[in-house]
């Protein structure tokens, strides 16, 4: 057994100036050998990266910061970590930072006056952000900070963005209920204000026009982000004399609620009512039958965008680029095919 020893509080920092002397070189040499900041012989970089590591060099992360008013962190903002599609996004952002050599401070909330104060004293790259309304991103901004937001986007011409296809995932997924004799479909959003909740609800109402069905049929429910808000809704709706034939949730946490809701009816899945949702979650896979659901990749969208972030850190007098990502149908066995059956409408 290896006994790791505290080191000697009193003992003097190794400096790039101890590493000049030990390889035999400048000061200026051994800096660029080490940063890999101009030209140094392959020769000469092996003999300062062996000094430094005989020395147990340890390069001063703060003052080359303050040198360059800048650093090598990215700040990472998410509304709702305790969302397992948020968690992901965060984790495949800090992930691609790691592998571009940057470190990730994670938040996972938006409030302002916390995130901006800890943004510059911290002397942040840029910010990876999910935002729930302008000012977060119009703040950064201002202040000179890339931003690029994630998943929800609040400022196409003032920055970058990476999304999903929200509106045509919903409009696939709502057109194979309606193919499958599915009229009175209930849809649970969680808010229209943001892109996401806005563009779902627009693809679910263009399915119904392009299929020629009177969007009356449809219902429309607002749960918030709360799996028992929805719980209670769903069960306020199993509890109506026209049951709808389907529920569509626009988000992991809605569906968790619908699910039990349907349980603490009595009800069957699919015999009763089908189940959809947009966002995969493990348990969806778990049950039996699995839930179909619309999955869109959320550590793809954070990895994204920290590639987005970096790139307009190198130029940022780029355009501005909006980019845009595919979800797919996870189909299982949550949806049943009614279309033999009469009164669907």
């Amino acid at each position: 057994m290896m006994a790791i020893r505290p080191q000697n509080p009193n003992r003097r920092r190794v400096t790039i100036i101890d590493i000049a002397k030990a390889a035999g070189v400048s000061k200026s040499t051994a800096s660029r050998a080490l940063t890999g900041n101009g030209y140094t012989s392959e020769k000469v970089r092996r003999r300062v990266l062996a000094a430094a590591e005989r020395l147990h060099y340890i390069p001063d992360a703060h003052a080359r910061q303050l040198r360059a008013q800048t650093s090598n962190i990215i700040g990472v903002v998410v509304s709702q970590l305790e969302n397992s599609f948020y968690a992901d996004l965060a984790s495949g952002a800090a992930h691609e930072a790691k592998n571009r050599g940057y470190i990730t401070l994670l938040f996972d909330d938006d409030s302002t006056s916390d995130i901006l104060e800890a943004m510059l004293t911290m002397r942040v790259a840029g910010v990876v952000i999910t935002p729930t309304d302008e000012k977060t991103t119009n703040l950064l901004l201002a202040n000179n900070i890339p931003v690029v937001e994630a998943d929800r986007v609040t400022a196409t011409d003032r920055c970058d963005s990476v999304s999903v296809n929200n509106h045509d995932a919903v409009a696939i997924a709502t057109r194979d209920l309606l193919d499958k004799g599915h009229r009175h479909i209930a849809l649970l959003l969680d808010e229209t204000d943001w892109t996401t909740g806005k563009d779902r609800l627009s693809g679910f109402k263009e399915s119904y026009a392009r299929e020629g069905i009177d969007i009356s049929n449809a219902e429309v429910g607002y749960a918030g982000w709360s799996a028992q808000d929805a719980r209670e809704l769903v069960a306020r709706l199993l509890e109506q004399k026209r049951v709808p034939t389907a529920i569509f949730a626009a988000n992991n946490l809605l569906a968790e609620g619908a699910y039990r809701a349907i349980q603490d009816a009595g009800m069957s899945i699919p015999e009763d009512i089908s189940l959809v949702c947009f966002d995969d979650a493990p348990w969806m896979s778990m049950v039996t039958p699995g839930i179909t659901t619309i999955a869109q990749d959320a550590a793809l969208l954070g990895t994204t965008a920290v590639r987005q972030l970096i790139s307009r850190i190198g130029n940022p007098q780029a355009p501005f680029q909006a980019t845009v990502l595919n979800a797919h149908i996870e189909s299982r066995g949550s949806v049943k095919d009614i279309s033999g059956q009469q009164n669907n409408a």
